[in-house]
Order: C-alpha cells, then structure tokens, then sequence
C-alpha cells in the first residue's frame, strides 16, 4: 500500500506538491498562534485589581446627598464587588441630603459583599443628617480631628408639611412658649407625670400623620442599623429626635465610630488586620499594608447634575427663568431670552423635584411679579406696589427650600440681590412698554394732529382749500368759524380720510 501511496504521490506535479505544502505549513502556524493566546499569562493582558490591597475611594467632598451621589456610590460599591478590590473607603463631607437617597445608599452599603469604611475628613468636614446614616451602616467608621457628625433629624422629598410650617411658625412659636410658661407653674408632682410620661413615649408627635410616620420609621431604621453595626443606637436616635452632634472625640468616647485617624494613610494603618464581617456573614481580614489606592470621582454628567440641585443655583436658574420669560413677554419677536428662560426654568425644576420644596414660595414670588406690574400701569400707588412686591418675592424665596439644614437652604447673600434686581428690571422693562404704548405717534399722517402750518390759498369757514404742513401740500377743510387767509398760519386739529382737518 505504501508503495502504491508513493507512487501516486510521485505522479503530483511539484509545482502543486509545493502549493500544498504551504498550506499545510500555514495551517499548522494558525493553530500553534491560537494554542499561545489561549494560554497568554494573564500579566499580558489589561491589568485587574486584585484582592488584596487594593481598596477603591469615593470622595464626596461638601456635596449634598442627593440622587446624582447616592448613584455614584452604588455604582462604585459595585465597581469594587466585580473588580476584586479589598475594600471602597468613602471619604465623607456633608452638609445632608435627601432621606430616600440616603435610604438607597444605606441599602447597598449593608448588603455590600466588600468592607465599606466611611472616613468623615479632611479636618473641618462633617457628617451632618444622611451622613449619621451612612457613617452607622458602613462596616468601619472613621473620623479626621476637627470633625463632627450628628443632625439627622428627616427631611422628607417632598416636603409634606412645608407650607404649614412656614406660614405658622410665629404662631407655632408663640404657642410653644405659652405652654412652656404653663408647664412652669405646674406642681412637682405634675412635673414627674410628664417626665415620666415623656421616657414612655418613643417618639414626640409632630400633630401631622404623614411627618410622625416618616420620624417614627426613621428612628426605627437608625436604631436597627446602629445595633447591625454595634454603635451606639442610643445616641443614634437622639440624633434624629433632637438633632445632637458630637466632636470625633465625643463620637469615639460614645462608640459612634471606631477610631480617629489623622489622615489616610494613619487610617490604613489602624485598618490593618483588622477583621469585618460583611454579607452572608463572611468575615473579612483587612490587608492594607502597603495598599494601593483607586480614586473614583463623579463623572461630568454626574457633576453637572448634582451642581443644578444645589439650592442656590436652583433658585438663581429659576429668576433668571422668570426674567427671561417676563422679556420676551414684554418685548416679543426677540426669542434669545424666551428660549433661555424656559430652558432655565426647565433646570430650576428639575432641581426642585429633587429638593424639598415649598410651594407656597412658589405663589408669593409669582404674586410678586404680577405686583411689579400692577406698579408700572398704575403711577398713582407712590410705590406702595413695588414695595409689596419686593417683601413678597423676598418671603417666597426664604420660604422655597423648606429645610433646616445649612446646605439645603438658600443663602441669604444670594436672595437679596436677586430679588433687589428682578424687582428694578421687571418695573424698569413694564414701565417702558407702557410708555411706548401711550407715546404720541411721530410718523404717518396719525402724527399730523396738533401741528402747525401755512395755508397755500384761501380757505373760508367749511370750505376746502390747500394748505402746507411738514413739506407737504395736503386738501384742507376750514372747521373754524373765521376765514383762513392764503399764508396764514394755520393748526391742524384732526383728520378726515385723506383730508386735513385745520384752524386759523
């Protein structure tokens, strides 16, 4: 057989033996390249975290927690699970935030399968309302010197009692002090009642339902998560009911948080070996010797989001909507500032669905504006409208964001100006339509009335004759009850059609 296989093979030409030789070399070549890829070390190819050492920081550095952050943590957390890194340290500085983006944060925090360590620093930061939250739920709480945590009393999203709150509080004001001069004159004995009283009651009642139950489940939600992470659920529901804060030392000696490191690196250092247990109760040993860091910060979208949910940029997005608009309103066909103040206007609320809005602010800064307008048409109030319009658009807006905390609010050095400034431009744009409007015409024959001429013949009374007025030789009716001599000067007092109507 082989003998045959040779000889058949020797009847090939060799210019066809030659071409199936290559391709056999060729093929053979392929299969040893895709043999050496498939087993490529994994050093060749695009570096991975590893498990050990290598922890993943997100900074909020004074952001208010809100949607844009609580989505730039969840996805950094799951950045960590599935890149293998030890650990995600937050370094923390707050102002607040927003009680269902907090609730959205605590919630992956707590079913995180990596260490989560929350570090309130620099020196001078603080972790004030959703910060309490996520400081209590993260697996190792830390603090810089010179920081504080505490305030975390709820602030709902949308706000429920807002316009209540703000209308009546000098009323509620003087009520309270009225029933604290009462409890005053009160017996002792009375005095132990209520005290008594007082520690039985879980919560105090707010008088409003929707407000009690949000506080109620609030000192619940921290209470749990302080006793998940072993601190101090006692402090922690003070900071809800009474809103108390406490210094890095206060907060260590009350077993808030774990330890005070002075920076990042002494942070790494007390970190080390230290065990955490974290989902499906599977106990972690911290590695940070030598560890090497990942920073993560907010991507631009996420930055341009979380700047228009600022209240100040909020509020200034909304007045320069309102001014925009009331421009083109007053001065239509210019388009540019219709344009940009609904694209404004479009940012300011989208920025107010997401703060706690009050929206009886809403209707006091719009009744200021229609205020303004009611002083440019009617000169006889000597003012009284601009002044009303102006405390009215100052009210609205300290009353808009209806929150307690700092970084929710809107500065006061902002408000001011602002309002100062709509108020003059809005009266300055209405007073000049309304002046335009009642301005006597100059041009066309409408502007001829009242003005003076020559007569070119004579014109006796109801008759016709010619007359020159502004360059021009017009028909003209005598409607005076004296003749018109040729070159007299004459008054034109009205027009008919195309004919003038004139007296000496």
């Amino acid at each position: 057989m082989s003998t045959e296989i040779m000889s058949r093979f020797s009847g090939i030409p060799p210019r066809r033996r030659a071409i199936a030789s290559r391709r056999r070399r060729a093929f053979i070549l392929i299969t040893l390249l895709g043999i050496f890829f498939s087993v490529l070390p994994a050093s060749f190819s695009t570096p991975q975290p590893q498990a050990q050492g290598q922890f993943l920081i997100l900074t909020i550095d004074n952001k208010i927690i809100g949607p844009v952050v609580a989505d730039y943590i969840d996805k950094g957390i799951t950045r960590a699970e599935d890149d293998g890194y030890q650990g995600v340290i937050i370094v923390l500085d707050t102002p607040g935030g927003l009680l269902e983006s907090t609730r959205a944060i605590v919630k992956k925090i707590m079913n995180a399968s990596v260490p989560i360590i929350t570090y309130i620093a620099p020196s001078g930061s603080r972790a004030g309302s959703a910060g309490v939250f996520i400081t209590l739920a993260s697996h190792v709480a830390a603090m810089a010197p010179s920081t504080n945590i505490g305030a975390a009393h709820p602030v709902g999203i949308e706000g429920e009692k807002g316009e209540d709150r703000s209308l009546k509080k000098a009323i509620e004001d003087l009520t309270e002090t009225l029933r604290s001069q009462k409890k005053q004159k009160a017996t002792p004995q009375t005095k132990e009642k209520q005290s008594t009283q007082n520690q039985e009651t879980a919560t105090p009642q707010t008088g409003n339902v929707m407000e009690d139950k949000i506080l109620n489940d609030t000192v619940a939600w921290v209470e749990t998560i302080a006793k998940n992470r072993k601190r101090n659920g006692e402090w922690a529901k003070e900071a809800v009911l009474k809103s108390v804060s406490a210094t890095e030392k206060e907060a260590l000696d009350k077993g808030i948080i774990d330890f005070v490191a002075v920076d990042i690196n002494d942070l790494l250092k007390q970190l080390d070996d230290r065990q955490v247990s974290v989902a499906d109760n599977k106990t972690v040993v911290l590695n940070t010797k030598n560890a090497l860091l990942h920073r993560t910060n907010l991507t631009t979208r996420q930055n341009i989001l979380n700047t228009l949910i600022n209240p100040n940029i909020a509020y200034i997005l909304m007045m320069i909507g309102f001014l925009g608009l009331f421009i083109e309103i007053t001065h239509p066909g210019v388009i540019f500032p219709g344009v940009a103040g609904v694209m404004c206007l479009i940012m300011a609320f989208y920025a107010f669905a997401i703060l706690p809005v009050n929206y009886a602010g809403f209707l006091l800064i719009g009744l200021a504006i229609i205020l303004f307008i009611a002083e440019a048409l009617t000169p006889a109030t000597f003012g009284l409208l601009t002044l009303a319009g102006i405390v009215s658009m100052l009210l609205g807006s300290l009353m808009l964001i209806d929150s307690s905390f700092s970084g929710l609010s809107i500065s006061l050095n902002i408000i001011l100006p602002l309002v100062l400034a709509v108020a003059a431009i809005a009266i300055f744009l209405v007073t000049n339509v309304v002046r335009a409007h009642r301005r006597k015409i100059m041009t066309g024959a409408e502007s001829l009335p009242g003005t003076e001429g020559k007569a070119s013949t004579d014109i006796p009374p109801g008759a016709e004759g010619q007359v020159f007025v502004n360059g021009e030789i017009w028909s003209a009716i005598n409607k005076g009850q004296t003749p018109i001599a040729k070159d007299e000067k004459i008054k034109v007092v009205g027009i008919d059609k195309v004919k003038l109507l004139v007296t000496k």
